[in-house]
């Protein structure tokens, strides 16, 4: 069992580390420019050839998004609770309630302990944790009309392809399958260098309170994850998944918000560092349940 939760965790932590090491370095990287790439181009090319080359019927698409957004809900929900025993605002703590990393973390750790068949999920929850936050999201961070940003959002449209496919049993013309096969392959890789470089840029000043919020957080994530996937009665493949994914540490979009919304930016990047930083711990145990 231990090699084969090293061989989940080792990629992650050569990934992110190589992006870690070569901000530490004082080289130069676009992260404006990778991450619009990652999210225009390469995570809705993922989408597509992830969801229509697997095997995943559209009964479990949807009740995998539907608990994925309850979970959220509730999530956000328990952020009041939270509030009252950090002593701190509630809307400082809600985007890091309801919005864990399960991109650049979620998805490579559920493709090496899962494979494609669990990718496809991992990729439906990644979805709506991403439809969530950049609606909701936007609208408490103040960014703009959030059904603008919906519209805008290449992903959404990814989604009603991928959709389109799998209720009608079509696959995409062997040339385009290609193509998007080609294309989807630079967002994994990419995700876990933008994280690293992510974590070597953000000033941490509240460590205690960090492994604080973290160590609160997890197993509410995982109780709520557990409960609302066996009322919906997900498979146990989609199950586990819903589960690791909503247990992912704090997104660091989660911290762009907080500096655009002016809301202790420093205290949001002391609970994506110490959440990511513990995750090295934790979710090799997760891992080891749930595998």
């Amino acid at each position: 069992m231990i090699p084969d939760l090293f061989a989940v965790m080792a990629p992650i932590l050569a990934g992110a580390g190589l992006g870690f090491t070569w901000i530490r370095l004082g080289h130069p990287f676009p992260v404006d420019f990778v991450t619009r790439l990652v999210f225009n181009i390469g995570t809705p090319a993922l989408v597509i050839a992830s969801l229509t080359g697997a095997d995943i019927d559209a009964g479990s698409f949807g009740r995998t998004m539907l608990a994925t957004a309850l979970v959220i809900i509730l999530m956000g929900g328990a952020t009041f609770a939270m509030a009252r025993l950090l002593k701190q605002d509630w809307r400082v703590l809600l985007a890091p309630m309801m919005y864990p990393n399960t991109g650049n973390m979620g998805l490579p750790v559920v493709l090496y302990a899962f494979g494609s068949a669990g990718f496809a999920f991992g990729i439906t929850v990644m979805v709506t944790v991403s439809l969530f936050q950049f609606t909701i999201g936007a609208i408490f961070a103040s960014t703009g009309n959030p059904l603008k940003t919906l519209l805008r959002t290449p992903t959404v449209y990814a989604i009603l392809i991928a959709l389109l496919l799998l209720l009608t049993d079509t696959g995409l013309p062997l040339w385009l399958a290609n193509s998007v096969d080609l294309i989807s392959g630079f967002t994994v890789p990419l995700m876990l260098i933008t994280l690293g470089v992510s974590l070597a840029s953000i000033k941490v000043k509240n460590l205690k309170t960090g492994i604080g919020f973290s160590l609160l957080r997890i197993p509410i994530a995982a109780l709520l994850a557990w409960g609302i996937g066996t009322l919906l009665n997900l498979p146990p493949l989609a199950l586990s998944i819903l589960i690791l994914q909503m247990c992912m540490p704090v997104a660091v979009f989660n911290y762009l918000f907080a500096q655009r919304a002016k809301r202790e930016p420093e205290y949001v990047a002391s609970l994506v560092f110490c959440s990511t930083l513990l995750a090295l711990f934790y979710l090799p145990i997760l891992l080891a349940i749930l595998m």
